[in-house]
């Protein structure tokens, strides 16, 4: 996870251990570096910190490779690679332990726990976002330039931010820095924007976690992201499994890059809400002021524009529709809300719902969730061959359909609990 203080803990490790080495190499923000320059510029920087003032003139990896190891085997070196994305990049940095004398040491930061696994590394410190007393310190260190909150009027806008942040340092430095000489009413103006608009600040700096992920992941994240942080795994899986993500695989992409946890008793998804806002907000920048054009919405203010000015769109692949606004009153629904949502794959309607008649479903849709479904069937033409999961709780169904077309599959969830039945 990107923010979370990799490259700070190595830089201090690198200034308390370097004493004790014959030769010392820091390669910082190694992918970024690979990208505009090559591995060769990464070799080459490499040898020159460890010996000072020699030029190397080498034009190929390989030969990078057999320069570090000749000139390093039996030298005991301190080699941090910071930001590590690729196994290449360590295949021609620090290929093998015999590279490298006795007593030397490698340290790798990344996004990528797989990463490390692969390369049989000794030992793997999986750093954590800090808890609230550590948290509230560091933002205090930035905006007051002091480990405590100076005045009395800013402790319980300080504890706003702070829960904000979820204990990432980059948020918590970024939104210090910020604050740092504005009075209290710039404060709370800050805190209301927070509320509406990302720091693009930190979510550029999030979303680099989120290169190098195929189609499927990303889709997997967003989904999540949007739709099902805090859900039980298996059922997510299940639904994604329907949606041909191959999330089994891909959730443990996630997860192995910090972008998602599952609690310790492997039973949920939970995802950072920094993390969640990312992702929310690669789905709205596609298209920022038309929300009917979006794939996926959640918000209820978004929601209830498509749905109350007809700008829905074949875009749309996932709805969750509320309303908690105006939770005493009934939602509206007409006959064809739902007609030109053609790939819609995910429907979730958590609030009760008025609704004469209802003429089409998607045929895509593999997760039906509808609270209070107001009719007494299905639409007659809704094919549900690709439906995983079916909830219709309080709802006024009565049967399915009008004569007898659909037997649940083995690994569908069909729950039609608390029904009205005739």
């Amino acid at each position: 996870m990107g923010g979370i203080g990799k490259t700070t803990l190595a830089r201090v490790a690198y200034t308390q251990m370097s004493p004790h080495f014959e030769g010392k190499s820091f390669v910082a923000d190694i992918r970024e570096v690979s990208d505009k320059c090559g591995l060769v510029s990464l070799q080459k920087q490499l040898l020159s910190q460890i010996f000072h003032g020699e030029c190397f003139n080498f034009f190929d990896v390989h030969e990078g490779s057999d320069i570090i190891s000749h000139r390093l085997s039996h030298k005991k070196v301190l080699v941090v690679l910071d930001n590590v994305d690729n196994i290449q990049h360590l295949k021609c940095l620090v290929g093998r332990h015999d590279w490298f004398g006795l007593g030397s040491r490698i340290v790798v930061t990344t996004r990528d726990e797989h990463l490390l696994r692969c390369c049989q590394v000794n030992d793997v410190y999986m750093p954590t976002t800090l808890n609230p007393k550590d948290a509230l310190q560091l933002f205090s260190l930035k905006a007051f330039h002091s480990d405590t909150v100076q005045k009395d009027d800013f402790i319980e806008l300080s504890k706003h931010v702070v829960n904000y942040a979820g204990g990432l340092p980059l948020a918590l430095e970024v939104f210090g820095s910020f604050l740092c000489g504005r009075d209290a009413t710039q404060w709370r103006s800050a805190i209301e924007r927070l509320k509406r608009d990302s720091n693009k600040e930190i979510l550029d700096k999030l979303r680099i976690s989120l290169d190098g992920l195929e189609e499927r992941e990303k889709n997997i994240f967003l989904d999540i992201a949007c739709f099902f942080n805090g859900e039980n795994k298996d059922f997510v899986i299940k639904v994604l499994n329907g949606c041909e993500f191959f999330p089994d695989i891909g959730i443990d992409v996630l997860v192995k890059k910090s972008l998602l946890n599952i609690d310790e008793h492997n039973k949920y998804l939970k995802m950072h809400d920094l993390l969640q806002e990312m992702g929310r907000t690669i789905v709205k920048e596609k298209c920022i002021d038309e929300p009917g054009k979006r794939c996926r919405l959640w918000e209820e203010r978004d929601v209830h524009h498509v749905l109350t000015k007809n700008t829905a769109t074949e875009m749309i692949e996932g709805i969750i529709i509320d309303n908690k606004r105006e939770s005493n009153k009934m939602l509206n629904l007409s006959v064809n809300t739902f007609l030109k949502m053609k790939k819609l794959r995910l429907l979730k309607v958590l609030c009760l719902s008025n609704c004469d008649d209802l003429k089409y479903l998607s045929n895509e849709l593999r997760l039906l969730d509808w609270t209070g479904y107001p009719l007494r069937y299905l639409p007659s033409s809704f094919q549900p061959d690709n439906l995983v999961a079916l909830f219709l709780p309080y709802s006024h169904i009565q049967q399915l359909w009008k004569g007898n077309r659909w037997v649940s599959k083995p690994d569908q969830d069909t729950r039609l609990h608390n029904s009205i039945k005739s």
